[in-house]
């Protein structure tokens, strides 16, 4: 016997009919955001073809309004004398809007203008989803009916009750109407949800359309997805909050990237596993792209990459760039990026003085061998000379301290040379010092924090929605997540259980570590359990930190939190 369950709107997606619109008009002294100003907004918010809501305000340009721009709209000097600045009406316009979906006519138009005053007053714009309605009339009405798509024409196609009239709130209320007009049509086209306005912006083959029923099969839960080729190898592999929804939004929204289009006109299938948490879901993501290398997966491709410093295994070593998944010993990283490894390397021959020459040297130095000018200016103790070995020795243990995590001696050197070329106007190369000492010190908290973290197991808690998340962590691997309502402490001792059969011998990604420690360093962690000692050194890298900062602060290349 079969039994069918009906999917619940959750599990397909929020309906037009559920879905918040805000619809904006503008009025303005001209056509450039840059240039010209808004003289007037309205706004009216609906859900379900009701109007719940209206926002209208004339605003005061800062200027004159052109007379051709009184001709149009009626709009004088003054009646916005008196009216409120765009500093003065944003907020109460931002609040208004909300997490709505904003609908214009020639919305490019609207949207540039209110971007525009957003950055020019300090507020952040919120970046909403945007209908455009003159994009979706050209979908929903003919040529006959509709010879260009002006509001006015519109209007009278869809026998709107407020005529427009070059003022916001009337052509506000206009387009409104309009759009629900235009809904109506639509609908019959497969257009229901808020998840398929996307594919009027940018219209999906019928080829992928077609292939929307792999959602069906989807659970609406957190995890990951793997979508499959013909040979059933991984494509591509993803998480979402609703694996239902992010899936089926491949097929109905339209998708410009060429690779993404690509990949998704080869899948026939999709698998997917529901996990207990958003730490889990990440993880398990990194850990089957490595597993799996899947042709369209970019980020995360190739932990085998990472970049490393280390001395090379020589008599007389010199500072180089190898790249494994792990770092070996004696090595210092993971470094962010290649970039990042040779602004370090120069980093390290300044401050120290290793030798910068990528020449073997023999053992003994060779008869006539003639030093270049960095061991004149003091830089190098030249060890391809006779007579200076010793020197170069005590340069390389010094550097294998600073490898170790023992930095000081780099940001002491370093950080004078920034004041000394800073005193001397020499930003430039001020500039450049800075970064080469702050992917030093990067380098070496991070390694500190990766080495903490694999020298123990715990298990740790946080509140999240009114539910307590667990995770459990062996020397840095993932080992179980959970989540309940109750009974923490006996959740916390099924997940340590768990380290008597974990397999110390798999490698640990070090991308795994770092979302762990994300985690587990965000407010409101508790430890519950900690076998071995998780801690950092109090004269560690770390207490540099104000160079890595500084770098962050004026646009480094540093990573930034993953999005679920």
């Amino acid at each position: 016997m079969t039994t069918t369950v009906q999917a619940t709107l959750a599990d397909i997606g929020e309906p037009l009919s559920a879905t918040t619109f805000v619809v904006v008009d503008l009025e303005t002294t001209g056509t450039s955001p840059q240039d010209c100003a808004i003289t007037e907004i309205g706004a009216v918010k609906t859900r379900g073809g009701e109007v719940i809501g209206e926002f209208q305000t004339l605003v005061d340009p800062g200027g004159p309004i052109p007379p051709m721009i009184v001709a149009l709209t009626g709009i004088t000097d003054a009646m916005v004398v008196a009216a409120p600045r765009i500093g003065q009406v944003l907020p109460a316009f931002l609040e208004f809007l909300g997490d709505a979906v904003l609908v214009a006519h020639n919305a490019r138009f609207d949207v540039s203008f209110l971007k525009a005053a957003c950055a020019a007053e300090g507020y952040s714009w919120p970046r909403p989803e945007v209908v455009d309605t003159l994009t979706l009339a050209r979908r929903a009405t003919t040529k006959e009916e509709a010879p260009n798509k002006k509001l006015s024409t519109l209007a009278r196609v869809f026998g709107t009750v407020v005529t427009p009239n070059h003022r916001a709130l009337d052509d506000a209320r206009a387009t409104s109407e309009v759009l629900h007009g235009m809904l109506e049509r639509l609908a019959a086209f497969g257009i229901t949800h808020r998840e398929d306005l996307d594919a009027l912006r940018n219209p999906v083959p019928s080829s992928l359309r077609r292939k929307a029923i792999m959602a069906h099969k989807v659970p609406s839960k957190p995890g990951v997805y793997v979508f499959r080729g013909p040979q059933g190898e991984a494509l591509y592999v993803g998480t979402s909050r609703n694996l239902r929804s992010r899936v089926k939004s491949y097929f109905t929204r339209g998708e410009t990237r060429r690779a993404v289009r690509e990949m998704l006109e080869l899948a026939v299938d999709v698998d997917t596993t529901v996990c207990a948490s958003e730490l889990e879901a990440n993880v398990l993501e990194i850990r089957m792209i490595d597993q799996l290398r899947p042709r369209y997966n970019r980020r995360s491709a190739r932990p085998e990459r990472a970049a490393w410093v280390r001395l090379t295994d020589e008599r007389h070593p010199r500072l180089a760039l190898s790249k494994a998944a792990q770092g070996g010993e004696g090595w210092m990283g993971p470094m962010r990026s290649g970039s990042d490894a040779r602004a370090a390397i120069v980093a390290l021959q300044d401050a120290l003085g290793v030798r910068t020459c990528t020449t073997r040297l023999t053992i003994e130095p060779r008869a006539h061998a003639r030093a270049c000018i960095l061991k004149d200016t003091g830089r190098c103790a030249a060890p391809c000379v006779g007579g200076t070995a010793v020197g170069y020795d005590d340069t390389i243990a010094l550097t294998r301290d600073v490898l170790a995590g023992d930095v000081s001696p780099v940001v002491e050197a370093l950080s004078a040379a920034v004041a000394s070329y800073a005193q001397r106007l020499e930003y430039e190369r001020a500039k450049e010092v800075r970064d080469g000492l702050s992917a030093v010190v990067d380098a070496a908290t991070r390694q500190a924090r990766l080495r903490s973290l694999t020298a123990c197991s715990l298990v740790a808690v946080r509140e999240i929605d009114d539910r307590w998340e667990l995770l459990a962590v062996a020397h840095g691997r993932l080992t179980g997540a959970a989540r309940v309502d109750s009974g923490v402490w006996v959740a916390a001792d099924r997940l340590r259980e768990a380290w008597a059969s974990l397999d110390l011998d798999i490698p640990t990604l070090i991308e795994e570590q770092e979302l762990v420690l994300r985690w587990l360093e965000r407010p409101g962690t508790r430890l519950l359990y900690v076998d071995g000692q998780w801690c950092s050194p109090i004269n560690g890298a770390g207490r540099h930190g104000r160079w890595v900062e500084a770098r962050r602060a004026d646009g480094g290349p540093f990573g930034h939190e993953r999005r679920f």
